[in-house]
């Protein structure tokens, strides 16, 4: 069977950060913290195949870890000490993402590869071991199913279920891994109604 991921990140911010796009001086470089992974089949009904959620130990620009500021915390529930007892380096995070997909295509809700890739491994000084045509941006997804650009242009993953009158109870914004899965049950939704075809995945 086909299948595609879907992803999310959470990347370190203090409060305000993103309005001054991190270039205040206390701003943390906004690498991640944690990924979320969902495993969605293409085939008949299109079923959510597999899940998984890394925690990585954020490390600065001298190979120290990073502690995490209490506004991020407070947004995403993540602790310190669930990094210092779950958390795993940013190369086994990556690896552990690259065997996850099983060569099947990224999809994140805008580009969180830039935040996973491009900025964490330029801080760690590692090479990023996916390349960047293997990530695809799931907005295009939603514009492929009809969805109009000027409500496309200001709904937000954690929003996108509520628009489409899906419930999910179980949903915690800023978790990556529920983030993930709330934009892979609106996708299974479009998949399934028919407004979307799974050819759309295939770039």
């Amino acid at each position: 069977m086909e299948t595609a991921i879907i992803f999310d990140c959470e990347f370190l911010v203090s409060e305000g950060a993103q309005q001054r796009f991190w270039c205040g001086p206390f701003d943390p470089d906004p690498v991640i913290a944690q990924i979320g992974l969902v495993k969605l089949g293409l085939g008949d009904g299109f079923p959510i195949l597999e899940t998984l959620r890394i925690f990585v130990k954020p490390m600065d620009r001298q190979g120290q870890p990073m502690g995490l500021d209490p506004f991020f915390t407070k947004l995403t529930g993540i602790t310190d000490e669930q990094i210092d007892e779950h958390g795993v380096s940013l190369a086994d995070a990556l690896e552990e993402t690259e065997r996850f997909s099983s060569g099947a295509q990224f999809w994140s809700w805008g580009k969180d590869e830039l935040n996973m890739m491009a900025i964490s491994c330029y801080i760690e000084g590692i090479s990023p071991v996916i390349p960047a045509n293997r990530f695809e941006n799931a907005c295009n997804l939603l514009l492929a199913a009809g969805m109009p650009y000027d409500d496309l242009k200001k709904t937000r993953s954690t929003s996108l279920a509520a628009y489409y009158g899906i419930d999910l109870p179980q949903a915690k914004d800023h978790d990556a891994l529920s983030d993930a899965l709330s934009v892979t049950h609106v996708l299974r939704h479009l998949l399934n109604d028919g407004a979307l075809k799974a050819q759309a995945f295939k770039t």
